[in-house]
């Protein structure tokens, strides 16, 4: 059993290099979330990706589908964190924006995918989900079955003894770990959350009812307890979002929707005359993200610049390619969530603490390593960065550089994009990484801290998090 569920086939629309395609980089619009806190411990928040999916779904007219990890109001654990006054209603605005364009227009094609987590993997949606499926529009769980298990040691015990009789819905007297102040989960729904299986993509794509897609990839859910997170995301346009809708139907194919949407309306325009405003786009979904990583990581030389902002960065073979790099003189930024905080739960630390300290001592300093300062919420950012003389490589969406999320066992959706360094969306990019990096704000904002801040040169929990990653018996 836990020979196959490793090694079994993937479905269809898992594992998607989509072809480069031209694109005007004037169309390309590199946006992100922050929050961190002046030196009076004031919040301040800048949130541009919530804006955006609203305005996709505004102007959405041929088709409209969403596709997200968590796409609920749930709440963190904890009185503290449930009352923190950063946390925004997403969920009700993205949710209310839906029922607006489906009444302003009910026969526009909409399809929104979740992961089954959203209803403690049940069948009975919850207040944002009923209240779409209710109005008509098309609400999909992911079928995760189909995908291969993380972590066989505990995968294979439970299929073998458990999924196949014990109701994974309902309610019931288990804490629900996912949402603070939710009712209790049964023990079937409690089992399979620890399978560790998950569609984690976060994605917009919309039909411009002019023959042309539009579409946003980030980091970012519509949660409300994820909604003070910091985030980074690309806005998109044109045929170089084919390959995900097509993914995006496969997948819905596979979970038992029968509904269809127009591609028909949707025509293949021709790429733009080549100038100094053009770029090469492409989309890759799960392991192929891992793939065009480490060719990119791999051709690196003296001279050029990585910079990654990762909330977790965990996944051995990237970090054996960062270590070669610096070795052969690439300069190395990496910033990271310091992995301390969760829905209101308290982290050990693991992995990026772990990680960080190999980096910087494999390295002899070479590799130079930053902690976001958060505040009850994450540094949820996915981002990579690689910079040439003239030319730039970037590479940002929903995955994190973790086994789980690189090898084919989540769903990810990421984009890349290669171009001049000093146009869009790298130039803002650097441009947001650099102010993060090196505190660039008015106000006593310190964005973020020393490495040896969360230094952690433990041995134990070293190896910890070696045979968690190993093993797949981990959250990351």
């Amino acid at each position: 059993m836990a020979w196959w569920q490793t090694s079994k086939p993937l479905p269809e629309g898992v594992h998607v290099s989509g072809a480069p395609v031209a694109a005007d980089t004037r169309e390309l619009q590199f946006l992100a979330d922050t929050t961190a806190s002046d030196a009076f411990s004031q919040p301040i928040l800048t949130q541009q990706l919530t804006d955006t999916t609203l305005a996709l779904i505004a102007n959405a007219h041929d088709l409209l589908v969403l596709d997200y990890f968590l796409f609920n109001s749930q709440r963190a654990a904890g009185t503290e964190a449930a009352a923190d006054q950063r946390l925004k209603p997403v969920a009700q605005r993205i949710r209310d924006a839906l029922l607006a364009r489906r009444k302003a227009d009910p026969k526009l094609a909409m399809l929104v995918l979740v992961d089954p987590i959203n209803v403690a993997y049940g069948d009975e949606l919850g207040p944002e989900l009923g209240t779409l499926k209710a109005a008509g529009i098309d609400v999909v769980l992911t079928n995760l079955d189909p995908l291969r298990d993380s972590n066989p040691l505990y995968s294979a015990a439970w299929r073998l003894l458990f999924n196949w009789w014990l109701p994974s819905a309902g309610a019931g007297p288990f804490p629900n770990l996912i949402d603070g102040g939710g009712a209790g989960v049964s023990l079937g729904a409690l089992l399979r959350l620890a399978n560790f299986k998950a569609d984690h993509r976060k994605l917009v794509i919309s039909g411009d009812g002019q023959g042309s897609l539009r579409g946003l990839l980030s980091s970012a859910n519509p949660h409300d307890a994820s909604s003070a997170h910091s985030n980074v995301g690309l806005s998109l346009a044109g045929p170089v979002l084919l390959p995900l809708l097509q993914s995006e139907i496969a997948l819905a194919r596979s979970a038992g929707w029968r509904g269809s949407l127009p591609l028909q309306a949707v025509s293949a325009k021709p790429p733009p005359a080549a100038t100094a405003h053009t770029a090469l786009v492409r989309v890759a979904t799960e392991a192929a993200i891992r793939d065009a990583l480490l060719a990119r990581l791999e051709s690196t030389q003296a001279g050029d610049s990585i910079d990654i902002a990762m909330f977790y960065l965990s996944e051995r073979r990237v970090v054996r390619a960062l270590l070669a790099a610096a070795h052969r003189g690439v300069n190395l930024r990496v910033m990271l969530d310091p992995n301390k905080d969760a829905f209101g739960y308290e982290k050990s630390g693991l992995p990026n603490r772990q990680v960080a300290a190999e980096l910087v001592a494999a390295s002899d300093g070479r590799i130079r390593v930053r902690w976001y300062r958060t505040h009850g919420e994450q540094f949820h950012a996915k981002l990579v960065l690689i910079s040439h003389e003239s030319q730039a490589w970037l590479l940002l969406g929903s995955s994190n550089l973790t086994r789980r999320n690189l090898d084919d066992y989540n769903l990810e959706a990421d984009v890349i994009v290669e171009g001049s360094r000093e146009e869009e969306p790298m130039a803002r990019a650097l441009h947001w990484f650099d102010r993060l990096w090196m505190n660039r704000a008015v106000g006593g904002i310190e964005y973020t801290a020393d490495v040896d801040v969360y230094a952690d040169p433990s041995q134990g929990r070293y190896w910890l998090y070696r045979f968690l990653e190993a093993s797949g018996l981990s959250t990351f």
